[in-house]
């Protein structure tokens, strides 16, 4: 009952898990949504190379590292309207 005097509570094991599932699948999302998106966006659908040409290359580091940037800006802005509500932590990305 440590949240009672301001701790947070404890999770039980199946909790435990059931959160990690959770984060397992929301970052397994976030990863498929940005290879679909950085795909779509970098590289043509006409191959002419078995290699990413310079401009490719290029583009998609761009583009995966834009996506990582707004990812931690949201979660951040999550975390402060959490705690602004009183609420016990964020989103759990850690990235």
């Amino acid at each position: 009952m440590s949240f009672l005097f301001g701790g947070k509570p404890q999770l039980s094991s199946a909790e435990k898990i059931t959160a990690a599932e959770t984060e397992v699948e929301m970052i397994s999302d976030m990863f498929n949504r940005l290879v679909q998106s950085c795909t779509k966006k970098c590289i043509p659908t006409d191959y002419r190379e078995g290699d990413l040409n310079k401009g490719e290359s290029v583009c998609l580091d761009r583009c995966v590292s834009k996506m990582f940037d707004v990812n931690v800006k949201v979660s951040e802005k999550m975390q402060e309207v959490s705690g602004a509500k009183g609420g016990a932590g964020g989103m759990g990305f850690g990235m």
